[in-house]
């Protein structure tokens, strides 16, 4: 088994930037102000040849309420599913009331824990391990996880008595002092289906995601803004394997003023496009709003295939319902193609007829046609309705092919490609559609025109002819000026 080591402490001690540097990655949000952690964050990492599960958690102060005792809870259960702690401690600071607390809970839970003080940057090592003593949990590890000072140090104590792995060679030997290797692949990298849940906040995603896990995986709490970084969670159902990614709620740009936000609207946008099927959440009860449009032609643009979960749908009246029924097909008739999904995240009414959608989604995202196939389609819908006339000459298509999948990219070759109306793109879109039976993903047509072979060949005898003329009319000039000089 894969040993898992859990970073905890109190908030701000660096343990989002270990866990960076340990996975060579920039998963976890990192900056100048504490809390920022608030869900379980995995990543995967190897050293030395041996491979490991890093733990990521939100700060523990021992005075938490509300929101913050949701994060601790979500902490203490990192702690349990540990092999190996990390208890960092925040060397600049010195000891804290916090720190005893933390220290006093893994001796009770008797687990395997070791004393890490973060931020030796100019300090002694020796002083900050004198300082920690009190705690009881014998010499602690020096380590400067910004600059990766100690690094190495501190996973030879915490992976020694591990196996190398047996059947991979050992691709990231070291990691030097301050050095940035090569990423190891993480669980949303290889792990089935990879599905984000996207929508704005307070909309009940992380509600979604725990409901779709069967535990409380992510922190839910009544307040918008909860989630603030993507949290990539493998799992398996019916055989099926599943990677679902929560995402922080996005909101108009100009409601935006933390910096803290920022980064967790480009961690949303980013998980958008990391995903292969993305589930569009919505409130019920607050209808279409523009920002939702907005959102989701982002999702359309970078060409993920989409499913459409309207949450809170439970405790309406029939008149709501029908009224937001027809608003839903007067204003995402630009997505008609997406499945609609009316459910109660917090109930779980509807939640599993998502799965159907996703599968069937991601199926048309990635299949592909052969060329005569898609050629046959396009010759039947010029067929049954030809391009219009540019210029007395009609607009030809002879032949297309697929130019790539997720989305399916359909390339089609013909003469005035530029002069093709966006009305018959979009018939031979849903010409596409309908024939090849594709459910929830964009689909992108592409023009490409005729070279003509003999282009060239005409500008030049168009040059030779140019060029004799000019040198008839000198003659002719010559000749004229001889006549004069005669008479």
């Amino acid at each position: 088994m894969v040993p898992v080591i859990a970073l905890v402490g109190r908030p701000n001690v660096g343990k989002s930037t270990m866990f960076n540097r340990l996975t060579k990655s920039r998963d976890a949000i990192v900056g100048d102000l504490s809390g920022l952690t608030r869900d379980r964050q995995y990543g995967e990492a190897k050293w030395q040849g041996r491979s490991y599960i890093l733990v990521d958690t939100g700060g523990i102060s021992g005075d938490e309420h509300g929101m913050d005792e949701k994060m601790a809870e979500q902490s203490l259960l990192a702690i349990e599913e540990a092999d190996v702690v990390l208890f960092l401690v925040d060397a600049k600071a010195g000891f804290t009331a916090a720190d005893q607390m933390i220290a006093e809970h893994l001796r009770k839970r008797n687990k395997r824990s070791l004393l890490v003080a973060n931020k030796i940057d100019n300090i002694d090592p020796e002083m900050a391990r004198a300082e920690f003593a009190p705690l009881g949990m014998g010499h602690a590890i020096g380590v400067a996880g910004a600059q990766g000072r100690g690094v190495n140090t501190l996973l030879e104590a915490a992976l020694s008595d591990f196996p190398r792995d047996t059947d991979e060679e050992d691709l990231n030997a070291d990691v030097a002092e301050g050095e940035e290797a090569v990423r190891i692949p993480g669980p949303s990298e290889k792990d089935g289906i990879k599905i984000a849940i996207i929508g704005r906040p307070n909309v009940g995603k992380s509600t979604l995601v725990n409901r779709m896990l069967g535990e409380d995986r992510v922190i839910v709490y009544d307040e918008p803004g909860t989630t603030r970084d993507s949290i990539y969670i493998p799992f398996e159902r019916n055989e099926e394997k599943y990677t679902l990614i929560d995402t922080a709620g996005v909101r108009k740009r100009g409601k935006i003023h933390e910096e803290v936000e920022k980064f967790s609207v480009v961690k949303t946008l980013q998980a958008i496009k990391d995903a292969n099927v993305v589930i569009f959440v919505m409130d019920a009860r607050e209808g279409v709003v523009d920002h939702d449009l907005n959102l989701l032609g982002f999702a359309l643009e970078a060409g993920r295939a989409i499913v459409i979960a309207l949450n809170k749908w439970d405790g309406m009246t029939p008149s709501e319902r029908d009224y937001v029924k027809i608003e839903l097909e007067r204003r995402l008739f630009f997505v008609d193609f997406a499945d609609i999904h009316f459910i109660s995240a917090l109930h779980g009414t509807g939640v599993g007829n998502l799965y159907q959608s996703v599968q069937n989604s991601f199926k048309s995202a990635i299949t592909r046609w052969p060329t005569n196939r898609l050629t046959q389609i396009l010759e039947d819908a010029v067929g049954e309705h030809a391009p219009p006339m540019v210029n007395n000459r009609r607009i030809k298509l002879r032949y297309a092919h697929l130019g790539g999948a997720n989305p399916p990219l359909i390339v089609i070759h013909g003469n005035q490609i530029e002069k093709v109306p966006n009305s018959y793109v979009r018939y031979l879109e849903n010409t596409y559609r309908r024939v090849l039976k594709l459910v929830g993903t964009p689909i992108r047509i592409e023009f490409k025109g005729g070279e003509n072979p003999y282009e060239s060949k005409k500008n030049s005898l168009t040059d030779r002819q140019v060029n004799k003329k000019r040198r008839l009319m000198t003659h002719h000039k010559k000749a004229d000026k001889k006549r004069r000089d005669k008479k």
